[in-house]
């Protein structure tokens, strides 16, 4: 029998950090990066404050090459102990991307527990530009 998706997730989630939205909010002030892993239809209607769009399905290969990400440094860039918060819209996405990160080497990457939902219901601001 094969493995469901709640199967991978749940897995996922045994191999990475996931946080509360006032724990990503405090990283986010602090200067990590906030990667919406969502598409970019979702983004458009509502996203957190200063984050990328980096939809789950080519995370892996713009992971360093994003133009939003240009005006940073690229030698920050190539440095896969930056801190990344990612999140989807309820925490499955950026679970899974995040344990695909950390497959990459990427130390210091979280997932947002709940994902965007949990930061909206937490009274956390979004923003739409």
């Amino acid at each position: 029998m094969h493995p469901s998706v709640n199967d991978l997730v749940a897995a996922a989630r045994g191999r990475i950090n996931e946080i509360s939205p006032e724990q990503a909010e405090a990283l986010r002030v602090g200067g990590a990066v906030l990667v919406d892993v969502r598409e970019p239809f979702e983004y458009s209607s509502g996203h957190l404050p200063d984050a990328v769009n980096l939809p789950r399905g080519v995370l892996e290969f713009q992971i360093h090459a994003h133009p939003a990400m240009a005006c940073v440094p690229a030698e920050v860039l190539s440095q896969p102990e930056r801190t990344l918060v990612l999140y989807c819209l309820t925490g499955g996405r950026s679970a899974l991307a995040a344990d695909s990160l950390r497959q990459l080497g990427f130390s210091q990457v979280h997932s947002l527990a709940g994902g965007f939902n949990a930061w909206r219901n937490a009274g956390l601001p979004t923003t739409t530009d």
